[in-house]
Formats: structure tokens, sequence, C-alpha cells
């Protein structure tokens, strides 16, 4: 009877290890796909980092200038400040020369006619100076 179990056992093994065979062969086959994948991952890390760094000290390049350039502009404009400031100044002034021009546009013109109305008075004052001048002549 030992060696029937004896035989079982082996016969239990051997069917073990034919079923084990391909399995082991399928894990095999999927760890080298899983390894081969990890290589080309570890590659295309290293590109990417090397890319990515390349990217960055570009960015880093472009930030540094338009920094200059801001730092540029805003001197610029504050050269430019007091230049709207004159600029503003000088158009109160105009707008103020202009209100005084229209005043004494205004004035001239009342004292015109006030003129004009005190010279047709003498007019009339010396031609009638004179017919009454003749008048009393003529007497």
């Amino acid at each position: 009877m030992l060696e029937i179990a004896l035989l079982i056992i082996a016969i239990a093994f051997a069917i073990l290890v034919g079923v084990s065979i391909p399995i082991a062969i399928k894990l095999h086959r999927t760890v080298d796909a899983v390894n081969e994948t990890i290589d080309e991952t570890k590659q295309t890390l290293k590109v990417l980092t090397s890319d990515m760094n390349v990217t960055l000290h570009q960015t880093n390049e472009i930030l540094a200038k338009a920094n200059v350039l801001v730092e540029d502009v805003n001197g610029k404009v504050a050269t430019i400040d007091p230049l709207f400031v004159a600029v503003a100044e000088l158009s109160e002034s105009v707008s103020d020369l202009n209100y005084q021009a229209r005043s004494f546009s205004k004035r001239a013109g009342s004292m015109s006619a006030s003129a004009g109305k005190a010279g047709a008075a003498m007019a009339v004052g010396k031609v009638a100076s004179k017919m009454f001048g003749k008048k009393k002549n003529s007497r």
C-alpha cells in the first residue's frame, strides 16, 4: 500500500509539474515584458527630464529678459509722468487763456457798441451844432 501511495504522490507531482511548466513559461514572458516596459519607461523619463531641463532653462532666460524689459518700461513711464503733468497744466492754461479771450472779446464788443452809439450821438450833435450854429449866424 505504501507503494501505491507513493505512486499516487509521484503521479500527482508529475501532473503538478506538467501544469506548472506552462504557467511558469507565461510568467517568465510576462516578467520579461514588464522588465522591457520598465526599461523603456526609464529611457523615456530620461528624455523627458532632459527636455524639461532645457525648457526650464529657456523659460528662466525669457523671464529674466521680461524682468529687464519691465524695469525699462517702468523707468520710461516714470520719465514720461512729468511730461503728462506739464501737458495737463498747459491744457489748463490754454483753457484759461481762451476764457479770458472770450471775456475780453465780449467786453470789447459791448464797448464798441457803446462807442458806436457815442460816435453816432456825437455826429448827430455836430450836425445839430452846425445847423443851430448857422441859424444863429444868419440872424
